[in-house]
């Protein structure tokens, strides 16, 4: 087994993070991805260039620190701190023209307004439907 397979067992990538921050930074072709704290720059960058089909320019990488929280073992029991665990996060940055789909969005908006009136016309017909059968229960 190479050196390569073992680091891509090991790297798990997730999808990209949906937040209002990675929103603002995908105008800048920049994603970011919550990855293992053992993955290099290099091995991110092969897997987020194998797992999307782009081409990555730029990897940048940090450690979030986890937040210490108190806790306790029962009323009279000495409370306690402990830590969450630290979280590695890698902003990817790709080549002009490429990108990467986070977010549910219509590709057009001519078709998007076909597809709402279709909606419309199928509820309006099926409401015309129930109507016509509650009508004929009312004569009867």
């Amino acid at each position: 087994m190479a050196k390569d397979d073992k680091t891509n067992i090991k790297l798990h990538l997730i999808e990209p993070r949906a937040t209002e921050k990675s929103y603002l930074e995908q105008t800048n072709r920049i994603y970011v991805f919550p990855v293992k704290k053992s993955a290099s720059k290099q091995a991110i960058a092969k897997m987020v260039e194998k797992d999307y089909e782009v081409t990555v320019t730029d990897v940048k990488t940090l450690i979030r620190k986890g937040k210490k929280t108190k806790f306790s073992k029962g009323k009279h029991a000495y409370p306690g701190i402990t830590h969450r665990k630290d979280k590695k996060f890698a902003y990817v940055r790709l080549k002009k023209g490429d990108s990467i789909k986070v977010f549910d969005e219509p590709k057009d908006d001519k078709t998007s307004a076909k597809e709402a009136k279709k909606a419309e016309k199928v509820a309006k017909t099926e409401k015309a439907k129930k109507a016509d059968k509650n009508a004929g229960k009312e004569n009867k």
